[in-house]
């Protein structure tokens, strides 16, 4: 990676970065410098971060290099992270994407405590489009985030802050969130492994539930085995859980074989009412991808998962979760009119609705998860469309958002209903140097097995080894291109970023810089 602050070669991944930290070749403070260089280099164009740490995190990587002195070793320590901004973290606001003056929060959230405790370096929190409710990550609140490959399209959302940091490498990994594919959508779009986990396998406390239970803290990283390190520093549950499965080995998974797998190839999508299509090159590129799957001796067979009507399942909570965080916002006034009219929608949509939709949840279950009677994974692709371009979903009203949505993204939600793991994996690019994603779905708790076939396909494609160009977002021009040597046309003037909310002292909150 050059352009970015870099004196000498350093590690790049995380499970690398801890390794060379306990074997005493680098140093926390040199890492998360070069963190927070990147992070400063880039934030002009990229526009990754709402919030960044610099004195917080250096402090804590001193004092991680001390504990490395005196011969502490925890999973992480020392390594640098970023956190998605509807995560709390002490001393910080968490304003999800919200315009307003949010108040510092008075304690970690569960997982931010869990990465402490395993050593992590947080340097900051990054982008979110309003309450995370759609698959681009702009807003008046911060700007537009830009997608690494391709400076002129969206990196995708609601985890579009945390993907456009990994995949550019500002940090080697990030928290994210996913309640309809907010993981799994930006991580296809930026060319990433991205991990939605069994319901509850992260804490959403102090939340017992978000979203009424749809959505899943998650992992966004370049490598499969760094998903899995980061999977298992974050994961367990705290008493007001409502949702706590049972332990599994996240950390040993990249590790095992999978053994031979019965994979169902599936391209239909679940029913929504609004006009959709599968682009030909994400088919091609998804059918590809079991072609590979095939080679590595697994039965691949198309075969499609009954999902009925789960979307009747989907919206009220949706909408009432919307509906809930919207009242946390300071002034509700600031928020986008879209927003405005979901959570009047989940107004009305509370009550015997949405104890309907949260009843239904069983059967189909049971329905959905028929297919796992003859298959053990499900491959689908991530997304329908390459991600759109930047002001894309502009002046639409909330009606046209929601189809051009539906249309871009109809794979994902499903999982996010039935509560159960998905991993998006790199499916390839478009010939304009678009990444696209496919999806490895599984039952409950399967995310072993999932991370495990992962890995596996991960070490006969190598799409790690690829990196997006750092010509545009390292400070450069941004019209030097994207991926593959593409040139960006934007339809639009850019929304300009707005600067990063700066730290001013250890767990103080600031003013905007």
């Amino acid at each position: 990676m050059t352009g970015t602050g870099d004196t000498a070669a350093a590690p790049e991944g995380l499970a690398e970065q801890a390794r060379a930290l306990a074997a005493g070749e680098v140093t926390s403070r040199r890492l998360t410098e070069r963190a927070l260089a990147r992070v400063d280099a880039a934030q002009p164009t990229l526009n990754a971060f709402r919030i960044v740490r610099h004195e917080e995190a250096l402090a804590e990587a001193d004092a991680a290099d001390r504990r490395l002195a005196a011969g502490e070793r925890a999973p992480l320590l020392g390594v640098p992270v970023a956190i998605k901004d509807d995560i709390d973290l002490t001393g910080e606001p968490t304003a999800f994407g919200c315009p307003g003056d949010f108040p510092a929060r008075p304690a970690d959230a569960e997982v931010v405590r869990r990465l402490r405790a395993a050593g992590a370096v947080v340097v900051g929190k990054t982008n979110t489009p309003e309450i995370g409710q759609w698959p681009f990550t702009e807003g008046p609140a911060f700007g537009d985030t830009r997608n690494p490959w391709a400076p002129e399209h969206t990196p995708g959302g609601s985890s579009g802050g945390s993907a456009a940091a990994v995949a550019a490498g500002l940090v080697a990994g990030a928290l994210g969130s996913d309640g309809a594919g907010s993981i799994r959508i930006p991580s296809a779009w930026c060319h990433l492994i991205g991990v939605k986990p069994q319901r509850g396998r992260l804490s959403t406390w102090p939340d017992p539930e978000a979203f009424r239970g749809i959505t899943a803290h998650g992992t966004l990283t370049r490598t499969v085995a760094d998903a899995a390190l980061l999977l298992a520093a974050a994961a367990g549950n705290v008493e007001g859980d409502r949702h706590r499965p049972d332990p599994v080995d996240l950390a040993g998974a990249p590790g095992r074989d999978p053994g031979r797998l019965r994979i169902a190839l599936s391209f239909r999508m679940p029913f929504t009412a609004t006009p959709k299509r599968l682009d030909p090159r994400v088919r091609v590129r998804v059918a590809e991808l079991a072609e590979r799957l095939a080679a590595l001796g697994h039965e691949i067979e198309e075969a499609d998962p009954p999902y009925g009507l789960v979307g009747l399942s989907f919206l009220p909570r949706a909408t009432v979760g919307v509906r809930d965080w919207s009242m946390r916002a300071p002034d509700p006034e600031l928020l986008d009119p879209r927003t405005r009219d979901t959570a009047r929608t989940g107004r009305l949509l509370g009550g015997p609705v949405l104890r309907a939709a949260r009843a239904a949840e069983g059967p189909l279950r049971r329905r959905v998860g028929g297919i796992f009677r003859r298959f053990d994974v499900v491959l689908t692709p991530t997304t329908a469309l390459p991600p759109p371009r930047i002001g894309a979903f502009e002046g639409l009203t909330s009606w046209q958002t929601d189809r051009t949505m539906i249309a871009h993204c109809p794979y994902a939600w499903p999982w996010n209903v039935l509560g159960w793991p998905g991993v998006n994996v790199p499916a390839g690019f478009t010939d304009e140097g678009l990444p696209l994603g496919a999806q490895l779905l599984g039952p409950a708790n399967s995310e072993p097995l999932l991370l495990s076939l992962a890995a596996q396909l991960e070490a006969d494609r190598r799409w790690d080894a690829l990196r997006p160009p750092d010509e545009w977002w390292a400070g450069a021009r941004a019209d030097r291109g994207g991926a593959a040597g593409t040139q960006p046309r934007g339809p639009r003037e850019p929304r300009a970023p707005r600067a990063p909310r700066r730290s001013g002292g250890l767990g103080a909150p600031a003013a905007e810089s």
